[in-house]
């Protein structure tokens, strides 16, 4: 099978050919205003596709209609209002079209591709910028009654908290995100992990809670789905034996024993070509029936 991603992002769009890890060829291009890139982006599978494509895929940053393949207005894409993507490349080029949450479709590509092989449930994280999931359950990928389901970075982590995530005071995604690190005017999440590789004994503290509060995050997915998998994408795998120990402390104080035991944690695997392959796992998903 062969497939076309597409992976639209807020600054960066990316158009590619290939099934799974395999990309047969690729174009990027910036993102501009929704009619220019909607444009390039034709022009980019028009110029990509083969007699052998079965579908197209699309990942990107919600809120999103997923069902209906329309794109409502991401707060990284200004003038994306009510797009209707699915049904404009089907008229346009006569195959399927699917649309996923960008955060959803990377869970898939970790789970089919990457760190969650063999997983029957899995969350994804992408702890990046901010801290988006995507739920895997029961072998198959899990978005809720309206596409929401997994998002543990709205999930209140301190009622009185100084932190914004998600536009909410007190949220995970105010604590465990490269925003929310940069919340702590210590410097940005990279700027910290270079630091705290040289030993910056402030990183490092910085780090240390971080690492506290993403596993109070993480004990309650534990304890709620009973999960055999993490997959924690970016920042975790940067900096990763800084977070690490912390989050695992927390993790075996609040989280029931048995439901630990059972629960794998792991870096993603899948790295920069991680847009790449999500946005193929849309096209395969929806070929496949892996959604819910």
């Amino acid at each position: 099978m062969t497939y076309i991603g597409i992976d639209i992002g807020g600054t960066k769009c990316a158009v590619v050919r290939g099934c799974g890890r395999t990309i047969e060829e690729k174009q990027r291009f910036e993102t501009t205003d929704c009619k220019d890139t909607l444009a390039h982006i034709l022009t980019a599978v028009r110029e990509l596709i083969t007699p052998d494509v079965t579908a197209i895929g699309i990942s990107c940053g919600g809120p999103l209609d997923s069902a209906r393949g329309i794109i409502q207005s991401p707060p990284n894409l200004p003038g994306w209002d009510d797009v209707h993507i699915t049904e404009l490349l089907e008229r346009e080029f006569g195959v399927k079209a699917y649309l996923c949450n960008d955060a959803d479709a990377c869970a898939l590509a970790e789970w089919r591709y990457g760190a969650g092989q063999g997983a029957k449930n899995m969350a994804f994280l992408t702890f990046g910028t901010g801290l988006g999931s995507g739920l895997i359950l029961g072998g198959r990928l899990y978005t809720g009654a309206c596409g929401m389901a997994g998002e543990i970075g709205h999930v209140t982590l301190y009622p009185d908290g100084d932190h914004i995530g998600y536009n909410k005071r007190g949220a995970v995604e105010g604590y465990c995100s490269g925003g929310g690190i940069a919340q702590y005017g210590k410097g940005t999440a990279r700027e910290l992990g270079v630091r705290a590789e040289q030993g910056d004994a402030e990183a490092i503290a910085v780090y240390e809670k971080v690492g506290e509060d993403l596993g109070k995050a993480l004990a309650i997915l534990i304890d709620l789905l009973n999960l055999d998998a993490i997959v924690i994408g970016s920042i975790y795998v940067r900096s990763r034996e800084f977070i690490e120990p912390a989050m695992r402390r927390v993790i075996a104080k609040e989280a029931l024993a048995q439901s630990v035991a059972a629960c794998e944690i792991y870096p993603a695997a899948l790295g920069e070509s991680i847009g790449d392959v999500a946005a193929l796992c849309v096209g395969e998903m929806g070929a496949n029936h892996y959604a819910v």
